[in-house]
């Protein structure tokens, strides 16, 4: 068996061995006599898999990649057909994961795309060695340390562009209107992974923030951003597209808009006792109105945060159902760089609701991408918030107001699938180099039609007029970013999206809910106790 295969196969049965180990720790927890059983049902499934491997390794019609059979087969395999989120990472997406979770990396800070078959730059974080050294969206990485790119995934080229902090890297550049490759040399550096990556003022006193996810640095991140805004009249908290991550951060984030002392969540599993997350420092008496903005992508961590909210009627939750995950992963390094996320406890809000998604009978895929629109809640749990308003449990967090998503129309698709808003922005603020007071005028929108024309992009004047400040938004956005970062287009868009305007306009009606919930309480802790 060749070097490589016995490593492979070590590990698979250092994996297995753990698990029967795991398994034998929780039967003798639960108090089962089924010790001596389970041991040997291990030693006959480890023969069985080796056996099996044998097999497949002599006999099959090409040659065996061991890592490919083991990494992405016999292990995702087992632990998939537990739950959809237990996993098991191998050595590059363990260190991904690690990276996440950091909330850094090192490398030139930039985010890196497919154009046409080539590898673009998207655009540079503002501040890192990208930035500085002048590489604008739009160009193309043509090369990476004498390297060609051609034939690269956008992954491969992002690998080559990340190293240890101080190294060099050499970037050859293509640029449309300049003839020859341009040339960096770049020292790399820590590159921060912002989890807020946007807050503003949306409104005089009225704070915006978006969280992306929850990694080690969301919850100072959030304080920076709170004490940043000063006296709030209101904030628009959004974690739309958030797919959750650390729990410990999810519970730190909901800390800062609860009163000391009350229940963020609560987790429990086979193997371990419950474990109750109260708010250790609260608000602070800060009790500013608050809407919470949540799609179909909100998952985890972040629904900890908006079913905490939700229960205790501190703020209110709009938008649609959210994702629906109650399971706590507890990460295992394993040998070789590799790691596994087992699920370990079901975790509970404040009410009691388990918001855990249906995964039995559906396939893996089906479970992650194929949502339909059914918000009955008729075959729900029912859990009552602190006021005594009802909430249901499974299937996500419902929100208190729906908010369909907004969906683009032929048109607009059109126009995304040519990005021909960043193809515009890119020549636009070449030639001329917009301020932070530009606006996006009849004379703009004329040129951006030329730009159509001569992207040979199909459109009717119906479609321009129909679509207007759709176009005007788009635009002003995709410049902003060129020109001044990724974060002032995002306060762009943030600033004409529909369902933040609808957040906008939910305040009044979050401060009328959380002041009932104030009155309710205090009257229902005033009234006396009767005893029968």
């Amino acid at each position: 068996m060749a070097r490589s295969s016995r490593r492979s196969l070590f590990l698979v049965l250092f994996f297995l061995l753990a698990c029967g180990f795991l398994g034998i720790l929780f039967a003798q927890r639960s108090g089962q006599e089924s010790t001596m059983a389970s041991d040997s049902e291990v030693k006959d499934s480890l023969k069985e898999f080796t056996d099996v491997y044998s097999i497949v390794e002599e006999n099959y019609a090409e040659p065996v990649n061991p890592d490919k059979a083991i990494y992405n087969g016999a292990i995702p395999g087992m632990l998939h057909a537990l739950d959809p989120h237990s996993n098991f990472f191998d050595p590059k997406s363990y260190a991904l994961m690690r990276e996440d979770q950091r909330g850094k990396y090192y490398g030139v800070g930039m985010t890196v795309g497919p154009r046409n078959n080539k590898v673009i730059v998207i655009y540079p974080f503002v501040g890192t060695p990208a930035y500085k050294a002048g590489i604008h969206p739009g160009d193309v990485i043509i090369a990476v340390d004498g390297k060609s790119t051609e034939n690269m995934s956008t992954s491969d080229v992002a690998d080559l562009l990340k190293g240890p902090k101080g190294t060099t890297v050499h970037i050859s550049i293509a640029r449309e209107g300049v003839e020859k490759p341009m040339e960096f040399t770049l020292v790399r550096d820590e590159i921060p992974r912002y989890s807020v990556d946007v807050h503003f003022l949306i409104r005089p006193g009225i704070g915006y923030m978006h969280i992306n996810g929850f990694n080690e640095t969301t919850d100072h991140e959030v304080s920076e951003a709170l004490d940043e805004f000063g006296d709030l009249k209101g904030l628009i908290l959004d974690l739309r597209g958030n797919p959750g991550g650390l729990l410990s951060e999810g519970v730190g984030v909901a800390d800062k808009f609860l009163k000391k002392g009350q229940l963020i969540v609560s987790h429990h599993g086979r193997a371990s006792a419950e474990k109750r997350y109260v708010a250790q420092h609260g608000n602070g008496g800060r009790d500013y109105p608050i809407v919470v903005l949540v799609n179909r992508l909100t998952a985890s961590a972040a629904e900890i945060v908006s079913g905490a909210i939700q229960d205790h009627d501190r703020g209110l939750i709009a938008g649609e159902v959210t994702f629906g995950k109650g399971l706590v992963q507890t990460v295992y390094p394993l040998s070789e760089n590799t790691g596994l996320a087992l699920t370990t406890a079901h975790y509970y809000t404040p009410s009691g609701r388990l918001i855990q998604r249906d995964y039995s009978n559906i396939s893996l895929y089906d479970y992650y991408y194929s949502r339909d629109n059914d918000t009955s809640v008729s075959n729900r749990e029912v859990k009552l918030t602190d006021s005594g308003r009802t909430v249901y449990g499974g299937g996500g967090i419902t929100p208190d107001v729906m908010i369909p998503p907004v969906k683009t129309n032929h048109f607009q698709d059109t126009l995304l699938q040519h990005y021909a808003f960043f193809n515009f922005a890119k020549r636009y603020v070449v030639d001329h180099h917009p301020t932070k007071s530009f606006e996006v005028d009849d004379a703009v929108v004329q040129d951006f039609r030329k730009s159509l024309d001569e992207a040979e992009i199909p459109y009717t004047q119906a479609d321009l007029m129909d679509n207007a400040d759709w176009i005007k938004s788009n635009i002003k956005a995709e410049i902003f970013v060129d020109a001044f970062g990724q974060d002032e287009g995002m306060k762009v868009r943030a600033d004409s999206d529909p369902e933040v305007i609808k957040g906008l306009e939910l305040l009044p009606q979050a401060k009328a809910l959380a002041d009932n919930a104030r009155k309710i309480v205090a009257e229902h802790n005033a009234a006396p106790a009767f005893n029968h």
